[in-house]
């Protein structure tokens, strides 16, 4: 049995930031702590002072007089800057081991993302298997390579909105290997970049004036500690609306 726990369940709490939108708390025990992302934030510090998502979960920790697990709080997942949703946190470095084997072979744990793209994506695209690597022109990049690393995506297309020729497509997607810029990579090599992606966008996108539609949706996973099964979910993206699309596409 599985018990399901969202943003509702959590009781709203959420941590603080400074000038950003407060991440919401979706999941809190002794062990772990899953925390839906807003856009803006990096995970990790990159050296420049900017406030990260792990600085506000580390300060959360210690307002609630929770120390040891400041201390050792550790993400164990990483989202890019611009892309939202459930990032989870290690809280003991005891399950820290046993956490990364489960991201880094998608045994016992699943995420699914929720990407609005540029054009009406089949409904027969159900996978994108191509291998990926860094793009040798731009360290920023990734790309399709075939001495690149295999890389898989499952394609799973929930709704089409806008008018001919301005099509956009609703996309659920599951990772079954976890390459940087994955997703992004695989729908752009498809002909259906993500919309707002600065970086594997239409020129229109690279200006940054629209936010990049990639969203971290849902998480299964097996307990590491207690072997319960848990299903994390966030918010439904409010920018998700401005473009047509609505919660019930997903149910």
């Amino acid at each position: 049995m599985a018990r399901t726990y969202d943003n509702a369940s959590a009781g709203a709490s959420g941590l603080s930031g400074e000038g950003l939108a407060a991440p919401a708390v979706v999941y809190e025990d002794e062990w772990l702590l899953a925390v839906d992302k807003p856009a803006g934030i990096i995970v990790h510090g990159d050296g420049t002072g900017a406030a990260s998502l792990t600085d506000l979960a580390r300060a959360h920790l210690e307002r609630e007089g929770r120390a040891e697990a400041a201390s050792q709080l550790q993400a164990v997942q990483r989202l890019d800057r611009d892309t939202t949703g459930l990032v989870l946190f290690s809280l003991d470095k005891a399950v820290q081991p046993k956490l990364d084997a489960l991201v880094a072979s998608h045994d016992g744990i699943e995420k699914r993302y929720l990407a609005i793209v540029r054009g009406e994506l089949p409904e027969g695209l159900r996978e994108i298997d191509a291998p990926l690597a860094r793009d040798r022109h731009d360290a920023r990049r990734m790309r399709v390579d075939a001495h690149g690393k295999s890389s898989l995506t499952l394609v799973r297309r929930l709704a089409v909105a806008g008018a001919r020729g301005k099509r956009v497509s609703l996309v659920e997607l599951t990772l079954r290997t976890g390459r940087k810029h994955q997703i992004r990579v695989h729908l752009s090599s498809r002909g259906y970049p993500i919309v707002g992606d600065p970086l594997y966008g239409v020129p229109a996108d690279r200006g940054g004036r629209v936010p990049l539609m990639l969203h971290a949706a849902r998480e299964t996973l097996v307990h590491p500690a207690t072997g319960e099964r848990l299903v994390l979910a966030g918010e439904w993206p409010e920018r998700f609306s401005n473009l047509g699309f609505a919660s019930r596409e997903i149910e």
